[in-house]
C-alpha cells in the first residue's frame, strides 16, 4: 500500500482527520449492515466444530476463482447500495478434513438446498454438506461436509450473495464525487489488507495465491476496469469444469449463453439481448441497459492485489505500440485539463527503470493508475490497477507546487516498485509486512531519482524518511520490524502494521544495507531472489540466503553473514545511540529511547545491540568504515588532536544518533559557525535533530542546541532549516504566555533575516520562481518563520500581496506554495476587513483541497477576540462551517495563542455537540487543546473542564490520559527556561 505516512506538513493533518472520519463512518455502517444480516437465515452456529483460530489450516489450496459481481449504483428503497455476486474457487486438498474454512464477512448468502454454499468434486463425487454457518468473530464462512476431502483431489465451492457497497472504504465499496453540481457514484475495491472477503468468500491469506477470473456487470455508459484487461473471448472458461448457471441477475455461466439464463433466486427477472461484443455484452435486465464485461485471468496473485471499478472515468493511454500498455484514469473534466498528464508521463520512466533494474519484465500488459475520488490512502498497488487518492494524483502538468509533482512522483514509483516487491514476490504473512513496504519505500526512492533526476529525491527524501523513522522508533512503544507469526493473528493487528516503522524504518535500515554491501550487490541480488520467488511467497530468510550469495560474489568482506547483521536490526525493535569520545576513541552503544521515564520491559534475543556500520569523517576527510560489534570498543583512529572535529554516520547511512564529548560539540559548532558546507548537508540536519533530542533528555545542555543553530543565518539549505524550524516553533509555542518569549523572538528574527534577504534576492524581489528544489521548500520554511517572528519586511511583503488580491480577487499571485504563510501573515496583521475577505473566499468553496486548508487556517490567525468567537460560533452552524472542517477549525485555532482561552470555553460549553458533529475521538480533541498549554493557569483550568465532562458524560480516568501533555510542557519550561533566557539575552544583547 501506498504510503499513508509519507505526507508533508500541510496535508498530514488531513490525512490523519479523513482517517478518522472513515473509522466513524464504518462503526454507523456496521449497524444497518447487521440489520440486513439478519435476513441471512442458517446463521446459527453449531455448539461444536466452531473455528476459534485466525489462521487457515493447512488443508486447503485455491487454484482459481470465477467471480462476477453487479454493484448498484442508485439505492434501493431501503437508501442502501448493493451489489450482487457469485463466486465459484477451485481448490485442491492437501491434508484429509472435513471441514472447509473460507473467509467471508459482511455478505449476506443466498442459501442453496438449504445450504450457504454448492460443493463439487472434479475428480469424482464430492462429500455432502452436513451444515454451514458464518463465524463472525474469525470471518470464516463454515462448510461442515459428511465426509473427509480426498488428498490430492480437487474441487469447487460455489457461492451466491449480496453485499454493500458502503462508504468504508473496504472490500468492495463506493466513492462519491460531484461533477457539474450532480453528484457521481462510482464503485471500486480495497482488498489489503484483510477485505478481499467483504467482497466474496475467499481464502484471504497472501500465502494462498490463485487465478481470479473477474466479470463485472454494469450500466450502459461506465466502464469497468480490472488487474487484467477485458478479454478477446466470449466469457470465462472455468479450469474446473463447465459451470452449470442459475444467476440470472448475473452470472449465466462461463461457458452458457450469457443471454438467456433461468430467473434468479434474487431477482427473477427476464434478460434481453441487446447485442455482443468479444469482451462485453449488452442487454437490458429489469428495464436498465447494462453491460457484461469479462476480464482476461490475472496472474496467479494474493486476493489483496485483486481490484475492480466500475466508473464513467475519461483516460489518457501511452502511445499504441509501447510494450505495455500504461492508462491514467480520472473524472473527465480533470483528463480534459490535462490533469493526469504528468502521471503518465512519470509512470513510463519509472516502469522502464524498474524492468532494468530488477532484471524482470513488467509480467502484465497493461498497467493502469486510477484517481479515486476521496480515497483515504495515499494509493494501493493492486497488480495491473492501482488506486490512487485523487487530491494528490491530480496535478498540473505546469501550475501544480514542486511539492505536489514531488509527492506524485514519489507515490507512483512506490506503488510501481510493488509489481515486482510484493507483487510478483510476496510476504509469506504480515508479520514480514516490511518485506512489502520497506524495499518498495527504498526503491521508489531510486524510481523517483531517475524520473526527475535533478531533484535530487534519493538523497532529501529518504534522509526526511530516516529522521521520521528515528522520532518514532525511540518509543518504548515501538516493535520491531518483523514480529513473530503468532504476534500477529488479528485483522486489527495487521492494520496496526502499517505504520511508520514499516515504511521509514524499512527503508532506513535497506538504505544501511545497501550501504555496506554497495548498491551493486544489492540489486544483483534482489535480482536473483526475485527471479527464484516469482509467483511465489518468502520470509527474510530468503532473501538474506540472496544478498550472502551475492556478496560472496564480489568478495566483499564483512564482520558477520548478513542475515546475523540484520537480524539484530529487523528483530528487534529501537536503534542505538553511538557515543563517542574522540579524547579516547571510546565508542559506545547504548538502546535509545526517547523518555527518561521509559519502562523497557520488551525482551531481546540480542539485548539491544546492534552490529553497526559506522561511517566517519575526520575534518571533512572520510575515514574507513568502522564496525562496532560489542557494547564498547576502542578506536584509536577517533582519538583526535585539539584541533580536530568528527563526524559520525555520514549522510545518515545507518540508522543510529550519535553523541559526542564536550570537547568535539564544541569543534562541530566552531565549524559550522566559520565554514559548515565543510560538514555535508544531511549531516547538518542530523546534527541539529540528534542535538536537540539529547537535550530533551538531558545528556547534552539545551543551550548547547540552541548554539548549533546559530550558524543558521548563513544556512541557506532546506533539509537544516527544517529541522531547525520544527524545533524553534515549539519553542515558540511553549513559551509564548512567558517573558522568555520576547528574547526568543529576537534570536530569531536575527537568524531568518539574512536568509529571507538572500530569498528576496534570489527571486528579483520576489517576483521570479526559484528553480532549485531546495531553494523552493526553504523559501516557504523561511517566510512562514520571519512572518511568525514578525520580522517587518515579512509582514509587509505578505500584506502587500494580500491587498492587491483583495483588490482584484479574480486574480491571485500569491504564489500557491506561499499563500498559507501569506493568508496567516495577513490576517494577524489586519482586522475585521482582511477576515471578512477570507471568510467570503471561503465561503466561495471553488478553490482546491489544499487551497480550502488555507483559508481556514488563515482566518484563525486573527488576533481579534471578537473575530475569533465569530469562528467559533460559524462551526455550530453547518451552513458555515462543513461538518467535516470542524476538526481543522479546532486544531488551528488551538495553535493561536490568542484563542486559546477562547477555544477552551467555547468546548466546554459545547462539547457533546462538537464532538459529535467533528468525528472526532474525545482524547484527539483533548490532546490538541492542551498540546501548546504550559502554565499553571491553564492546567486549572483544563483540570475544572475535566471534572465537569466527568460528571456530564460519565468519563474515566483513561479518556484523559493525554491531559499529561500540560504537566510535561509545565515540567519542560521549569527545567530549560532560565538556561535558556540567560543564553538569550547574551545572544540578542548588543555586543
Amino acid at each position: 500500500m501506498g504510503n499513508a505516512l509519507h505526507v508533508r506538513k500541510r496535508v498530514a493533518l488531513a490525512s490523519l482527520v479523513t482517517a478518522v472520519v472513515v473509522i466513524v463512518v464504518i462503526i454507523a455502517l456496521s449497524v444497518s449492515l447487521t440489520q440486513e444480516k439478519s435476513r441471512n437465515a442458517g446463521m446459527a452456529e453449531p455448539t461444536v466444530s466452531a473455528p476459534d483460530h485466525y489462521r487457515l489450516p493447512d488443508t486447503i489450496t485455491p487454484i482459481s476463482y470465477n467471480v462476477t459481481f453487479w454493484p448498484r449504483l442508485e439505492p434501493d428503497d431501503n437508501d442502501l447500495y448493493l451489489f450482487t455476486g457469485n463466486c465459484t474457487v477451485v481448490f485442491k486438498c492437501t491434508r484429509e478434513t472435513d471441514l472447509i474454512l473460507i473467509h467471508s464477512i459482511e455478505l449476506n448468502f443466498t442459501l442453496l438446498d438449504g445450504f450457504h454454499a454448492r460443493l463439487t468434486g472434479l475428480n469424482g463425487p464430492a462429500p455432502s454438506l452436513k451444515k454451514t454457518w458464518l463465524e463472525d468473530r474469525t470471518e470464516y464462512l463454515v462448510v461442515q461436509l459428511d465426509g473427509p476431502l480426498q488428498v490430492n483431489s480437487s474441487y469447487e465451492l460455489f457461492t451466491e450473495f449480496v453485499g454493500e457497497l458502503s462508504l468504508t472504504q473496504q472490500g468492495f465499496y463506493r466513492s462519491v464525487y460531484t461533477e457539474d453540481g450532480v453528484e457521481k457514484v462510482i464503485a471500486t475495491t480495497q482488498m489489503q489488507p484483510t477485505h478481499a472477503r467483504k467482497a466474496f468468500p475467499c481464502f484471504d491469506e497472501p500465502a494462498l495465491k490463485a487465478v481470479f477470473h473477474v466479470t463485472l456487470i454494469h450500466p450502459q455508459n461506465t466502464t469497468a476496469l480490472s488487474n487484467s484487461l477485458a478479454s478477446d473471448k466470449g466469457g470465462h472458461t472455468n479450469p474446473g469444469r463447465e459451470q452449470s448457471s442459475r444467476l440470472g441477475f448475473i452470472g449465466f455461466g462461463f461457458r452458457q449463453c450469457p443471454l438467456c439464463p433461468p430467473p434468479s433466486p434474487l431477482y427473477s427477472s427476464r434478460v434481453t439481448p441487446r447485442g455482443c461484443t468479444t469482451s462485453h455484452v449488452n442487454f437490458t435486465l429489469d428495464g436498465q441497459d447494462l453491460i457484461r464485461t469479462s476480464f482476461e485471468p490475472t496472474k496467479i496473485m494474493s486476493t489483496y492485489l485483486l481490484a475492480f471499478v466500475v466508473c464513467d472515468f475519461g483516460h489518457i493511454k501511452t502511445e499504441t505500440g509501447s510494450s505495455v500498455l500504461i492508462r491514467v484514469w480520472a473524472n473527465k473534466k480533470a483528463i480534459d485539463k490535462g490533469k493526469g498528464n504528468y502521471a503518465l508521463e512519470k509512470a513510463t520512466p519509472i516502469l522502464a527503470f524498474y524492468e532494468k533494474y530488477y532484471n524482470i519484465s513488467y509480467p502484465l500488459k497493461k498497467s493502469d493508475q486510477i484517481a479515486i475520488p476521496g480515497f483515504v490512502f495515499p494509493a494501493m498497488e493492486n497488480w495491473g490497477l492501482i488506486t490512487y487518492r485523487e487530491s494528490t494524483f491530480l496535478q498540473d502538468l505546469h501550475e501544480s507546487f514542486y511539492e505536489d509533482k514531488e509527492m506524485l512522483v514519489d507515490m507512483v514509483s512506490h506503488e510501481l516498485a510493488h509489481m515486482w516487491f510484493g507483487n510478483l514476490v510476496t510476504l509469506r504473512w504480515w508479520n514480514d509486512l516490511w518485506l512489502n513496504e520497506g524495499f518498495a519505500s527504498y526503491v521508489s526512492n531510486l524510481g523517483s531519482d531517475h524520473a526527475e533526476p535533478t531533484w535530487e529525491l534519493n538523497d532529501f527524501s529518504a534522509s526526511e524518511k530516516i529522521l521520521v523513522a528515528l522520532d518514532v522508533d525511540a518509543s518504548c512503544m515501538s516493535h520491531p520490524l518483523s514480529l513473530k507469526e503468532e504476534e500477529v493473528q488479528t485483522p486489527r493487528k495487521i492494520a496496526s502494521l502499517f505504520d511508520s516503522i514499516t515504511y521509514k524504518k524499512g527503508t532506513a535500515v535497506l538504505r544501511m544495507l545497501s550501504n555496506f554491501v554497495t548498491e551493486a550487490v544489492l540489486t544483483k541480488g534482489l535480482q536473483t531472489y526475485l527471479k527464484e520467488f516469482q509467483y511465489k511467497n518468502t520470509v527474510p530468510k530468503d532473501l538474506w540466503k540472496h544478498l550472502q550469495m551475492a556478496v560472496d560474489e564480489a568478495g566483499i568482506s564483512l564482520p558477520r553473514p548478513v542475515e546475523e547483521i540484520m537480524n539484530r536490526w529487523v528483530l528487534q525493535m529501537g536503534f542505538p545511540l553511538i557515543t563517542i569520545d574522540t579524547r579516547t576513541g571510546t565508542v559506545h552503544q547504548k538502546h535509545y529511547l526517547s523518555s527518561s521515564e521509559c519502562v523497557m520491559d520488551t525482551p531481546s534475543e540480542f539485548n539491544y545491540s546492534w552490529f553497526v556500520p559506522i561511517t566517519w569523517m575526520k575534518n571533512g576527510k572520510e575515514e574507513p568504515k568502522y564496525w562496532l560489534l560489542t557494547k564498547e570498543d576502542t578506536n584509536t583512529d577517533m582519538a583526535l588532536g585539539s584541533s580536530d572535529w568528527l563526524v559520525a554516520n555520514i549522510n545518515l547511512t545507518s540508522f543510529f544518533r550519535v553523541n559526542y564529548d564536550a570537547e568535539n560539540w564544541e569543534r562541530i559548532i566552531n565549524k559550522l559557525n566559520s565554514r559548515h558546507q565543510d560538514i555535508p548537508l544531511i549531516n547538518r540536519a542530523q546534527i541539529i535533530d540528534d542535538a536537540f533530542n539529547l537535550a530533551e533528555l538531558g545528556m547534552v545542555n539545551m543551550t548547547l542546541a540552541l548554539r548549533i543553530t546559530s550558524y543558521l543565518d548563513k544556512e541557506v539549505e532546506y533539509m537544516p532549516w527544517r529541522r531547525a524550524d520544527f524545533y524553534l516553533k515549539k519553542f515558540l509555542d511553549i513559551l509564548l504566555p512567558r517573558g522568555i518569549h520576547g528574547p526568543l523572538q529576537a534570536y530569531f528574527r536575527k537568524k531568518v533575516t539574512p536568509v529571507f534577504q538572500y530569498y528576496k534576492k534570489l527571486t528579483r524581489n520576489w517576483t521570479e520562481r526559484p528553480t532549485r528544489p531546495s531553494d523552493l521548500y526553504n523559501q516557504v520554511t523561511v517566510i512562514n518563520l520571519a512572518c511568525k517572528v514578525e520580522l517587518k519586511d515579512c509582514t509587509q511583503l505578505a500584506t502587500t500581496w494580500f491587498r492587491e488580491w483583495m483588490n482584484n480577487s479574480p486574480t491571485n499571485k500569491i504564489p500557491p506554495s506561499l499563500e498559507k504563510e501569506v493568508y496567516c501573515s495577513a490576517v494577524a496583521a489586519g482586522g475585521t476587513e482582511e477576515w471578512d475577505f477570507i471568510w467570503s473566499m471561503y465561503q466561495k468553496n471553488v478553490m482546491s483541497e489544499q487551497t480550502s486548508y488555507s483559508l481556514m487556517y488563515a482566518l484563525s490567525c486573527t488576533r481579534q477576540p471578537w473575530l475569533i468567537s465569530r469562528y467559533l460560533e460559524y462551526c455550530l452552524d453547518p451552513e458555515q462551517v462543513p461538518v467535516n472542517d470542524i476538526h481543522h477549525v479546532i486544531t488551528f485555532l488551538a495553535h493561536n495563542p490568542v484563542s486559546q482561552p477562547f477555544l477552551l470555553y467555547f468546548l466546554r460549553t459545547n462539547w457533546q455537540d462538537i464532538v459529535n458533529k467533528s468525528f472526532f475521538s474525545k482524547e484527539s480533541v483533548i490532546y490538541i487543546i492542551t498540546s501548546l498549554m504550559s502554565t499553571r493557569l491553564q492546567l486549572n483550568q483544563f483540570l475544572q473542564f475535566k471534572e465537569e465532562l466527568k460528571k456530564q458524560l460519565s468519563l474515566g480516568e483513561e479518556e484523559f490520559e493525554v491531559f499529561n501533555t500540560v504537566e510535561a510542557n509545565m515540567k519542560w519550561i521549569e527545567r530549560y527556561s532560565k538556561e535558556v533566557h540567560d543564553w538569550l539575552i547574551s545572544e540578542t544583547s548588543e555586543k
